[in-house]
């Protein structure tokens, strides 16, 4: 039997003496399959012990590739997982690297992206013939990380424009990508609950969820997008897949439809302006209970992990930062980070009720405060903070498939909210 002793400092002398107790590579290989991934990890200590912004931290430091060894296709780089995908991969010390990055969105490249080391493509992923054309010459492609979604008024419509989006992703490049090796999905844990518009129409699982659960019976875009990506992969030989599922995302993107931390940031903004008082917009169940959420780059890191990991391929995969928290604690620190007071809890608040009429107030905070540009709607998520807010029971996600399987990435979910609050003020998107 191998024991193994772990320690969770960063410091080279414990990383180096932690490497001495293992066995060599080669010798336990057949009989440790799973060592592989935790040998990366030695070399990789921002990302083994979990540390808020050490990832930015040895961007900074870290030198350019010169000859790459993956080429990755981030579908959605300005999204909230996207932007994170777009900093971490061309590290230094990144798996499978050093990485080339293609980056392709709908809209211009914004400045707040602009610094990271991608080739930017301007794309319509939702047209078929601009996807042909601006993604069929990049033959260069090795892995394809799918980020990115698009809402509708109705969930049968949200099937059919996302399943067409990736599929016409997948048709563009699998043909012309001879070294083609995996394909990233990323959904989220509405795959065991099913979809917003149904909420009164199907009995969600119960959690802890796990990635063995079957699926509902009602449509989800979710399910549309597997389906789409078991038949695709299945037209190339060797061309393998893994599935990401996180809860809700702390992370940094003005372009995200699924921004928490960004959409309650405004908000406080927003009450601190009008001197008015932080009111919690959901049910007491969220208030009092207890959730879990996903860091944007503990995502980018397991579904890059999941991408270069052969113990990782052709598997669903669970992620939350590892921890849980009550909403009550963290809607303190919230108003804390901007000054503001917090309203005693008070049922049936609503943002986008409280919202509706602020877009002239945001256009005057962004002036005052000479913030970068944006609209209300496009930083202000409200329908969809409403929705997590408004959840009748709690929604907790297992992670023991993942870990079981080699990854071993956590966040604290109270330093991560706090850092992502951080980088929207030093990004200039809240004051």
């Amino acid at each position: 039997m191998v024991h193994f002793a772990f320690s969770i400092s960063t410091t080279n002398s414990q990383y180096i003496y932690l490497y001495s107790l293992l066995p060599s590579p080669l010798s336990v290989s057949d009989h440790f399959p799973h060592l592989s991934f935790f040998y990366s990890l030695i070399k990789m200590s921002w990302w083994w012990s979990g540390a808020i912004g050490a990832a930015r931290k040895k961007f900074e430091e870290g030198q350019g590739p010169t000859e790459y060894q993956s080429v990755g296709l981030v579908v959605g780089v300005t999204g909230i997982v996207g932007n994170s995908l777009a900093e971490i991969l061309p590290l230094s010390d990144t798996p499978g690297g050093p990485w080339k990055v293609y980056g392709i969105a709908r809209r211009p490249r914004p400045a707040w992206n602009a610094d990271h080391p991608v080739e930017y493509i301007q794309c319509d992923v939702s047209d078929p013939q601009d996807t042909i054309t601006k993604l069929s010459p990049l033959t260069d492609i090795t892995h394809i990380f799918y980020v990115t979604w698009a809402a509708r008024p109705t969930e049968e419509e949200s099937c059919e424009v996302n399943g067409l989006m990736f599929r016409n992703v997948l048709e563009a490049v699998i043909p012309n990508a001879p070294n083609l090796k995996h394909v990233c999905l990323q959904t989220g844990t509405k795959h065991y609950i099913g979809p917003f518009d149904w909420a009164d129409k199907v009995k969600p699982h119960e959690p802890p969820f796990s990635e063995d659960l079957p699926r509902l019976s009602s449509p989800n875009f979710y399910y549309t997008l597997e389906d789409v990506l078991f038949e695709e992969v299945e037209k190339k030989e060797g061309v393998t897949w893994s599935v990401h599922r996180p809860g809700p995302i702390f992370g940094f993107s003005p372009y995200s439809l699924m921004n928490v931390i960004g959409t309650l940031c405004v908000y406080a903004t927003i009450c601190k302006h009008e001197g008015q008082p932080l009111r919690f917009p959901g049910t007491r169940a969220v208030w009092d209970g207890y959730y879990d959420a996903s860091d944007a780059d503990l995502i980018a890191e397991q579904e890059i992990w999941a991408a270069v990991d052969p113990y990782a391929r052709n598997e669903a995969f669970n992620c939350m930062n590892g921890d849980v928290f009550k909403w009550k604690h963290l809607w303190k620190v919230l108003g804390e980070q901007f000054g503001v007071e917090c309203a005693e809890f008070q049922e049936g608040v609503s943002l986008q009720e409280m919202m509706k009429d602020k877009g002239g107030v945001w256009d005057e905070i962004v002036r005052e405060n000479e913030l970068c540009p944006t609209k209300l709607e496009e930083v202000g998520v409200w329908w969809f903070v409403d929705t997590i807010f408004g959840a009748k029971e709690t929604m907790l996600s297992s992670m023991n498939k993942s870990k079981e399987h080699g990854f071993l990435g956590f966040r604290n979910s109270n330093n991560s909210f706090i850092a992502w609050i951080d980088r929207l003020k030093a990004h200039k998107i809240v004051p």
